[in-house]
């Protein structure tokens, strides 16, 4: 009987000693639920391009594919201007390198929607464009909402003459002052208004106009009936 026991206790020494059970892989399921949640993903019914700081394409819907007709894998990673390759209703290039429309959203201020003819497998189409910023992750990402010109709200593809654009009283008489050539030192000087306060309603009034100088914004305000030619 004794030497049944000390049989008995070493084999349960043995068992003990033996290979724990393997672990459930918690940390592998809190890294993926981690990455997971650090992901953004974008959805919508419009065609949607979604692009980083650098300008880099990193998400572009199915709605985007049959709007263009260009497929989602030869355009992630490309910089956005070199896929939309867009110009105003004059042919002025609106998509370059030195886009103001992104500087503008990166540093924060809102960009308007604006109607564009963006390259397509078929050639140019015209659409309506809508700039969303997205702060937050690992950097900010910015959207373009592209509707096709033939849906959009006021008929883009209908003939005649397009609205101006909203602008302040403030903003039309800085305008005014740009056109005759006083510098914005000296309107903030007339006006009674820091030089950063005119340089401010300076930016605005090129967004609302689609610009990237001072001289566009006036000769578009001029053909858009804003000022007097």
């Amino acid at each position: 009987m004794a030497t049944r026991q000390r049989n008995t206790a070493r084999a349960l020494r043995q068992d003990d000693s033996g290979p724990e059970p393997t672990p459930r892989p918690v940390v592998a399921v809190q890294q993926s639920i981690s990455e997971t949640d650090d992901a953004v993903e974008f959805r919508s019914g419009e065609a949607l391009m979604a692009f980083d700081a650098d300008l880099r394409v990193t998400a572009w819907n199915e709605a985007a594919e049959s709007l263009t007709g260009v497929a989602a894998d030869g355009v992630i990673g490309r910089f956005c201007w070199e896929v939309l390759c867009a110009t105003d209703e004059r042919g002025g290039i609106e998509c370059h390198a030195g886009c103001s429309n992104a500087r503008l959203a990166r540093e924060g201020w809102p960009v308007p929607t604006r109607d564009l003819w963006i390259r397509t497998s078929n050639g140019k189409k015209r659409v309506s464009i809508t700039t969303v910023a997205v702060r937050g992750g690992e950097g900010p990402q910015f959207l373009h909402l592209m509707r096709n010109g033939q849906d959009s709200a006021g008929g883009l593809d209908q003939p005649g003459k397009p609205p101006p654009p909203p602008l302040t009283a403030r903003q039309r008489e800085i305008l005014g002052l740009l056109a005759d050539g006083v510098p914005a030192k000296v309107i903030a000087s007339r006006l009674h208004l820091s030089e950063t306060t005119i340089r401010n309603h300076i930016r605005g009034i090129l967004t609302q106009l689609g610009s990237h100088s001072q001289l566009e914004a006036v000769a578009k305000a001029r053909r858009l009936g804003i000022l007097d030619a």
